[in-house]
């Protein structure tokens, strides 16, 4: 899959772009006229780019992973945004990037300021890019929408502001095999993570309305933490058949059937699109192999903040 040039001619009205991060396949990307920018990913100290599984299979990344290797990932660069953006305004359409969660890489703030600069230089060329504040395949979930709001005629300048709206109505829960990759990536204490594995402790994890990581919980054994993971589903959902919903993992795909298979006899989930799908290695290498999670479309997250962070957002908001 070629990421770095944006397709041309295609797009109707504006252009989408989300990054790998996402998880969202090229398969799909393709049928929903989707561009991706690859992230970059370090393997053992060699530099790849994230090209969601085109170049490598999720059980050879992960298998590397389970060996010993060690797997980092770095920010996209302010000079590949710009490459990126200066194509697209050369081309003219209005473009809407739906970029990873400024909580977890600084990517978001390379790519607004490589959006201003293209601003600058191309005065009538549309672009916004908005920050997700989703992990993971949670991303894909907002980008499959957004096309289809495109298709009801939402400009790019709507699309964002959509988007922006939309995003806390997006659920996603995880759980992971173990703590040792979050802990080599700083995210936790590495005795943290070492008692974890003694008692068998599997973390239950969300993330905030910022898009940070959050531990929700944490299960005794593998069994535990994956009906958890439905228990949480089954709090959080609202039943509607056209909204897709995702269980992705990071080469655990018979608990990500077990999951698939309980979340069908839910009421009203018989028939529900379920979008399967790997982790990444952008985000592989910050939850390490036997991650499984869940992502779909529920009630708005915002209105279960406490009364002092809702200040605290009106205040941000009015800045």
């Amino acid at each position: 899959m070629n990421t770095a040039n944006p397709s041309t001619g295609h797009h109707d009205r504006c252009r989408i772009v989300v990054d790998t991060c996402a998880d969202l396949t090229p398969e799909i990307a393709a049928t929903l006229d989707v561009d991706i920018l690859g992230f970059p990913y370090i393997l053992d100290g060699v530099e790849h780019t994230d090209d969601i599984w085109t170049s490598t299979t999720p059980k050879a990344f992960y298998d590397q992973l389970r060996a010993g290797a060690k797997a980092s990932t770095s920010a996209v660069s302010l000079g590949r945004y710009l490459e990126f953006f200066i194509q697209c305004a050369e081309e003219g359409t209005p473009t809407i990037y739906l970029c990873f969660t400024s909580a977890l890489s600084s990517s978001y703030d390379s790519a607004c300021r490589a959006a201003e600069e293209v601003r600058r230089a191309h005065p009538d060329f549309e672009i916004y890019v908005v920050d997700n504040a989703l992990p993971c395949a949670c991303g894909a979930l907002l980008a499959i929408e957004a096309v289809r709001q495109r298709a009801t005629g939402l400009t790019a300048r709507e699309l964002a502001a959509w988007a922006d709206e939309a995003k806390t109505y997006i659920h996603g829960y995880f759980t992971l095999d173990n703590l040792d990759a979050l802990a080599a990536g700083g995210r936790i204490p590495p005795a943290a993570a070492q008692l974890s594995s003694k008692l068998d402790i599997k973390p239950a994890l969300s993330f905030d309305l910022s898009g940070s990581l959050s531990l929700t919980g944490v299960c005794r054994g593998r069994k535990k933490a994956l009906k958890g993971l439905v228990k949480s589903f089954k709090e959080n959902y609202v039943a509607d058949p056209s909204m897709p919903i995702g269980i992705v993992s990071a080469d655990a795909e018979k608990d990500a059937d077990w999951l698939e298979a309980a979340i069908r006899r839910e009421e009203g989930c018989a028939d529900v699109t379920v979008l399967r799908g790997s982790v990444g290695p952008t985000i592989g290498a910050h939850v390490g192999p036997g991650m499984v999670a869940i992502m779909f479309w529920g009630r708005d997250r915002a209105e279960s903040i406490s009364l002092s962070d809702r200040i605290a957002k009106r205040v941000r908001a009015a800045r």
